[in-house]
């Protein structure tokens, strides 16, 4: 420390302290200062620097794999959506025997399905398409709350195997 240093944490302690315990304060800190000097902070172990590197890596990939399942969940419910309103729009249209201005000329549903408290039990094609959407969306779920007791990428190769086979069962008529 150099002597205006000294002078001015002198005059520091002063205003807090009187002149006796001013200078005994000053004495304390030169004293700190010596055992600083002479005892050097140990640096950390390489080992323990490994392993906390290898603990944050573990971490950020963690957040990784969590984020790309969220992405993953989301992109499922929206293709499970798309999926929903295709197979409707194609039963449509297939129920209007392919002409176009026949959607809007007539109805696509017998009147008694329309006067129907359940719509989709009248009609067989939406009750299944309805049962099998509705599973799918049970089992998004699970995998969201993680009730599925595994670590989840069986379970969404599952899940995008039978989005495929609905989705090819429609189109097989």
């Amino acid at each position: 420390m150099n002597g205006r240093n000294k002078e001015n944490l002198r005059q520091l302690f002063e205003k807090f302290l009187n002149s006796e315990q001013a200078r005994e304060a000053m004495d304390n800190v030169q004293k700190a200062r010596q055992i600083f000097r002479e005892y050097p902070a140990p640096k950390p172990d390489k080992e323990l620097i490994a392993d906390i590197k290898v603990k944050i890596a573990r971490a950020l990939l963690r957040r990784k794999v969590n984020a790309f399942r969220r992405i993953a969940y989301k992109t499922a419910a929206v293709a499970a959506a798309l999926i929903l309103i295709t197979a409707i729009s194609v039963k449509l249209f297939e129920k209007s025997n392919g002409k176009p201005g026949k959607i809007a000329a007539t109805s696509t549903m017998p009147e008694i399905i329309w006067e129907s408290d359940n719509t989709a039990a009248e009609d067989a094609d939406l009750a299944t398409l309805t049962a099998e959407v509705e599973q799918v969306e049970n089992e998004i779920l699970a995998l969201q709350l993680g009730e599925n007791n595994g670590n989840g990428y069986g379970a969404v190769t599952e899940l995008e195997m039978e989005l495929i086979e609905i989705n090819s069962d429609f189109w097989k008529g």
